[in-house]
């Protein structure tokens, strides 16, 4: 991708609650899952984005240190912006990385945590890369965008093997989970309001402003196409695919 293509695509969700579905009482009801952790766990918040699921693990876990870790430097500016003002600024610690490159030490973390960004370098890919940096019997927490009917509709089908060719179906990445030499403990499906609240909706807003501000760029205009129509795909066929958490614990 362009760095041109990058700009737009950072404007479009600038200012957003989340970079992509979610809600706090699915990140609260997976971290219930996590048994067992250490009364003040280090966590890792991969691709945290501006870090609303960060700030509701620190909210949950009074205790944990978290490393907070993005590429795009103005999501991690907001999320220690949201830190301060939630007082809790002293337990969470941002980073500018690559999660294909972590620069952290081999079993420095109880629990890591990605909502929604696995996907950007293929789940097998992180499943495997972000493994050894867990303590024995640590927990890894993601979710992904999987189908969840056996058979997609056409329409919703064609718009995917464009946007994501790597979208598999949830039963797939569960067997990947347990391939890599995890034990899978929980998954479940986000709800739909997680798309629409804090995702979808704001997200509808901002394109509407932007058709304005680039009236005159057909580049900028296709890559907000293709955001209205990821948003139809939603409303027409999103009892069809999903976003589903996985809960799954290094099993050494």
């Amino acid at each position: 991708m362009t760095d041109r293509l990058w700009d737009i695509l950072f404007d479009i969700h600038a200012d957003l609650p989340r970079q992509g579905p979610g809600d706090d009482e699915s990140t609260l009801r997976a971290l219930t899952q996590c048994e067992g952790l250490p009364a003040a766990p280090a966590i890792l918040d991969i691709g945290c984005g501006p870090g609303m699921q960060t700030l509701a693990l620190a909210r949950a876990r009074p205790e944990a240190h978290i490393a907070a870790i993005d590429f795009h430097q103005p999501y991690l500016d907001d999320l220690d912006g949201r830190a301060d003002a939630a007082g809790c600024a002293d337990r969470i610690v941002t980073q500018r990385a690559d999660m294909a490159d972590l620069p952290f030490a081999h079993g420095t973390f109880d629990l890591i945590w990605s909502e929604g960004a696995a996907y950007s370098m293929g789940v097998d890919a992180a499943l495997a890369a972000w493994k050894p940096l867990l303590r024995e019997g640590g927990y890894l927490t993601f979710t992904e965008l999987v189908w969840l009917a056996d058979e997609p509709p056409e329409t919703a089908a064609a718009f995917f093997a464009e946007e994501y060719p790597a979208m598999r179906h949830d039963d797939a990445v569960a067997d990947a989970v347990e391939a890599a030499g995890y034990a899978l403990i929980d998954r479940f499906v986000l709800p739909d309001a997680a798309w629409w609240t804090h995702y979808y909706t704001p997200l509808s807003e901002r394109l509407a402003l932007l058709d304005r501000k680039y009236a005159d760029d057909a580049e900028a205009l296709g890559v907000i196409a293709t955001s209205k129509r990821e948003i139809e795909m939603r409303r027409r066929f999103g009892t069809a695919y999903g976003y589903e958490f996985f809960v799954a614990r290094e099993t050494a």
